[in-house]
């Protein structure tokens, strides 16, 4: 059946801007589907342009261990691979009208599902949201001299709201942050550049193969973060829509912001940071005084770019829990309730922000990678129609053990043997520590290996 390029549907006009959203883990109904898959876009790409995705760059050299030029190619593979799988996620949006993690549904079962919402609700709703307000606050601190909580307190109300009222208003907020992001970052990283040590004579020589590997999980972990969340921002455009004009936006507008940004934090990481300087000011003392003052008004935007993502997409991975909720604890207020969450433990991470950020990121690819196997071999698998895989999103009494099994298994086989973190180190590092961290290669190898083998088997078995 052919499609239409990318042209929205006229007919269904979008929800008012200031009207809260109602639809939660529900299908969105053909009536109120709108818009254009271009704005995909700006919507993964505003979240980007921050301090966060700065810092990645920045570890790639100074923890480590690599030159610039190895350190560009860890960063740009890691986008890559996690731009992918975003782009190819994001068609089951407009293709089924509900969130990420009601599609995950097809991978684990209904209820086999419950757990990697669980895990995605609170990793994305604390971890991530605390992470990139956290990044916000310290720029907030720098830039009027207000102290780092009060600074937290302020941008999670913001960040609350947007939430709060839902979709469209998501949408918007990354539209008009776009270009006044890209336009102060450009600048900045102009200016970092004309300085940068790039022959591989700074700070960051040496590294290794498990330096590369550890920059590289470190940005795929980054990038992939967002898969759990593709389908929620095209959920709402028609069904008729190219799937892929839908994939090209949503996954170019992650790879571009994150590879260049990353880079970018990668050739500051190369200049000497003044002695005792918050993160953020570690970055922005590298610039004239006027850009460094707009370069924390960027990264204040860009923490509410990213944080107002994950705040929202953590509310609706719970409403896909399809628990027994009060009536009153819908989509939007799940939204208030998870940011107060979050907020708690971005005030905890306050005093070592940094360490705790390169921690996070590690970590997070852990689970990430063998559900992602998990969820795109059951992509490459499906043999049924649209309809019959719609219906099968709501029945509540659908298996697939393959799923769960596949991923616990990715994830305890993969861990145990090779992490190499501060923590734990694996088996295969603690042998040969120049091997560095296969963790998130190997889970998700095992992750969509197993799928393969025992989803076939089990699809057998499952009536239609």
């Amino acid at each position: 059946m052919s499609r239409s390029p990318h042209v929205p549907d006229q007919s269904a006009p979008p929800e008012k801007l200031i009207t809260v959203e109602e639809h939660g883990a529900d299908p969105v109904p053909p009536e109120r589907r709108h818009g254009s898959p271009r704005q995909l876009l700006w919507t993964w790409a505003s979240p980007q342009v921050g301090f966060a995705t700065v810092f990645i760059g920045v570890l790639s050299v100074s923890a480590f261990g690599l030159s610039f030029w190895p350190a560009v190619a860890a960063l740009v593979l890691g986008a890559g691979l996690g731009s992918l799988a975003h782009g190819v996620l994001s068609t089951d949006g407009p293709r089924f009208g509900v969130p990420q993690m009601v599609i995950g549904r097809l991978s684990f079962g209904f209820r086999g599902n419950a757990l990697p919402s669980a895990v995605n609700a609170f990793v994305a709703g604390v971890g991530w949201f605390a992470v990139n307000t956290v990044g916000g606050a310290f720029a907030l601190n720098s830039l009027t001299g207000l102290p780092p909580l009060p600074s937290l307190l302020i941008l999670v109300v913001l960040e609350v709201v947007i939430g709060y009222v839902g979709h469209d208003l998501v949408h918007r907020f990354e539209k008009y942050a776009f270009p006044v992001l890209c336009a102060i970052f450009l600048l900045a990283g102009v200016w970092i550049f004309l300085d940068a040590d790039l022959s591989g004579s700074g700070s960051g020589s040496g590294g290794g193969f498990g330096g590369f590997l550890l920059a590289f999980s470190a940005c795929f972990g980054f990038t992939a973060g967002w898969n759990p969340c593709a389908s929620d921002y095209a959920r709402y455009l028609p069904e008729s829509t190219s799937r892929r004009a839908t994939a090209w936006y949503a996954g170019l507008g992650l790879f571009v912001s994150v590879s260049v940004v990353s880079v970018i934090g990668a050739a500051s990481a190369t200049l000497a940071a003044p002695a005792g300087a918050s993160p953020t000011d570690a970055f922005t003392g590298q610039l004239p005084e006027w850009l460094g003052r707009l370069t924390l008004v960027a990264i204040i935007l860009g923490a509410m770019a990213a944080a107002t993502l994950n705040v929202y997409s953590a509310a609706v991975s719970l409403s896909s829990l399809d628990l027994k909720l009060p009536r009153w604890l819908n989509r939007a207020a799940l939204v208030a309730v998870v940011g107060a969450i979050g907020t708690a433990a971005g005030w905890a991470s306050l005093a070592d922000a940094g360490h705790a950020f390169e921690n996070f990121l590690l970590v997070i690819a852990y689970w990430i990678a063998p559900w992602l196997g998990v969820v795109l071999m059951e992509h490459l698998l499906r043999a049924l129609p649209d309809t019959a895989l719609a219906d099968r999103l709501q029945d509540r009494t659908f298996t697939r053990p393959a799923g769960l099994i596949a991923l616990l298994a990715g994830v305890a086989v993969s861990v145990p043997l090779f992490s190499n973190q501060t923590l734990f180190v694996g088996w295969v590092p603690a042998q040969w520590p120049g091997v560095g961290d296969l963790t998130c290669p190997v889970g998700f190898v095992l992750g969509a290996g197993l799928y393969a083998l025992l989803g076939r088997r089990d699809r057998h078995h499952t009536p239609a």
